[in-house]
């Protein structure tokens, strides 16, 4: 820690700086435009630290074991200094110290036996063309930052639409490129798309007339009025994502308003169920801003009926949403495409890029169905995104952001539909694969079939496996086993050899109030292969048996 002095009134104070000498202002002026340079004979050295960190990154890539056998407090430690440094510009001692203390420790996500969350390897190619978005270092919120960028990325919506549309080419020929029409937005991740869905229904439901500015002007409570309303509510099912929260709450619906309805033995939301929770709510006078269809739970993968979720939306005249964070890009194999079926009736989208797109970080989009509904959030300013620009910040909740949709575009012409189907293909067989090993072991219970890439399982200890093979275990029991469930995650996951998740599920064959903790697969990176999925299960077969034998 570097030496702090106090002021009168005790606190920590900075030294204050001293002039520097005329030699010392020009070594620093040379150094500080040396960073910037753009020409190798200006930076003499980027050559060799782009090398270095080419090498860095491969090392790292290269790495079997999913991470380091370092324990959280340990790290913590690491970085406790909050002090900002003066700035030596030594960028080769800093890459040491990164590859020590942050890049060894580092979750390795691309790693074949890390199947316990939607993140896996990338395509190299998207490796490589995220570096040049950082060299453009394009800002996409106005035209004037980003030029042929912004057509570049509607191109890209436009493929994105008409996967899940699928509408008549006069439809694309006038809307990909026209300045009032928006087919989708792009954003950082599912969680805005969810939020940018809902701002949308609610803004277009509880819009302007003749005598009243609308909700965006006079905000929800004047609106609910004005329209005779008693509350607004947004309905899906309980395993909504924990975004739907997040929106209920910052576009002050409340999250006590945001009514999940129960789900049947697949994990899809109760069609029954909803059509009483829809009729309770009209019959309380409560304005239905949107239905909410999850394509692709984050828990078990599961997928609503979209189809009859439509239907119902239609006949009471609200916005349908499909959260297809997950599960949009199955539209891309003719095999499992029928899973998703009503989707195109959706008037809102959301898929995650960084999911099964094979994306990096930061790529989420929103689809509309209409193109004409994002102008229900559209703003200017004076200085950009004025009225009638090709101005992409008008309509999106961010401002500023990267061109990630140079990845999109990029991974739907050099992937394509038949790779993406190959990869979509492949997902769902190994899960499958690990479906079958979890039937044929007695240590294991699959709890849930699984519809598409996602496993929910959980180890059984030897003295309850002949009451658990005929669900015939008590609420105590069951507790026992989550408590042990939840030590084998915690063992498997320190060791960093491999990695599954794990979860809170209800599951009807124990009864719908009984909490069951589960191992949870996911079966995305194309990287993990057979032999990978068994040495996971065997390393967890070992663990449970270490844990069964300490309990003695």
């Amino acid at each position: 820690m570097k030496e702090i002095q106090s002021d009168t009134h005790g606190a920590a104070t900075q030294p204050a700086a001293l002039p520097l000498a005329d030699d010392m202002q020009e070594q620093m002026r040379e150094k500080l435009l040396g960073l910037f340079g753009t020409l190798e004979e200006i930076v003499p050295g980027e050559k060799e630290i782009t090398e270095r960190i080419f090498s860095i990154a491969q090392n790292f890539l290269r790495a079997k074991e999913v991470t380091s056998g370092v324990d959280l407090k340990t790290l913590h430690t690491k970085f406790q200094d909050s002090q900002i440094p003066e700035g030596s510009f030594d960028i080769g001692g800093y890459l040491n110290y990164l590859t020590d203390n942050v890049i060894a420790h580092s979750m390795r996500t691309a790693s074949p036996r890390f199947i316990g969350h939607m993140t896996s390897a990338l395509p190299y190619f998207v490796r490589a063309l995220a570096t040049l978005t950082a060299a453009m270092n394009q800002n996409t919120v106005k035209m004037e930052t980003s030029k042929v960028i912004t057509s570049y990325e509607r191109q890209a919506l436009g493929m994105i639409h008409r996967l899940i549309y699928n509408f008549p080419e006069d439809f694309y020929i006038e809307h990909t490129q026209h300045s009032e029409s928006t087919l989708g937005i792009v954003v950082s991740g599912g969680t805005l798309a969810n939020i940018t869905a809902l701002w949308c229904a609610r803004n277009s439901s509880l819009g302007a007339t003749i005598d009243f500015a609308g909700v965006e002007k006079e905000g929800l409570h004047a609106a609910l009025n004005y329209y005779g309303y008693q509350g607004a509510v947004v309905i899906g099912s309980r395993l909504m994502h924990y975004s739907f929260e997040k929106a209920a709450d910052v576009l002050g619906i409340g999250t006590n308003n945001l009514v999940k309805v129960d789900v049947d033995d697949h994990n899809r939301i109760d069609l029954a169920a909803l059509r009483r929770t829809v009729e309770t709510c009209r019959a309380q006078n409560k304005h239905i801003i949107a239905i909410v269809g999850v394509a692709g739970a984050t828990d078990s993968g599961s997928i609503d009926p979209l189809s009859e979720m439509a239907d119902i939306a239609g006949e009471v005249g609200t916005h349908f949403h499909v959260d297809a964070a997950w599960c949009g890009p199955i539209l891309f194999s003719e095999q499992h495409k029928h899973k998703l079926n009503g989707i195109d009736r959706a008037d809102s989208v959301t898929i995650d890029g960084h999911k099964q797109l094979y994306l990096t970080m930061g790529v989420g989009m929103l689809m509309l169905r209409d193109p004409r509904l994002a102008k229900v959030i559209e703003k200017q300013a004076r200085y950009i995104i004025r009225k009638g620009s090709f101005d992409l910040g008008r309509r999106s909740l961010e401002g500023s952001r990267p061109d990630r949709a140079l990845l999109l575009h990029a991974a739907l012409s050099i992937i394509g539909r038949r790779g993406y189907e190959f990869l979509i293909d492949e997902g769902i067989r190994k899960t499958q694969y690990l479906a079958d090993i979890v039937r044929a072991r007695p240590e294991f219970e699959l709890l849930i079939e699984p519809e598409i890439n996602i496993l929910n399982y959980r180890y059984i200890p030897s003295r309850w496996r002949e009451k658990a093979a005929h669900k015939q275990l008590d609420r105590t029991e069951n507790e026992l086993i989550n408590d042990f469930n939840v030590r084998l995650q915690r063992l498997q996951r320190q060791a960093g050899d491999s990695f599954v998740s794990r979860t809170t599920l209800n599951v009807h064959s124990y009864g719908d109030d009984v909490p069951i903790v589960a191992l949870r697969a996911v079966l995305a990176n194309p990287l993990t292969t057979e032999a990978d999925i068994e040495s996971v299960i065997d390393e967890q077969r070992r663990i449970g048996d270490r844990l069964e034998a300490e309990k003695g």
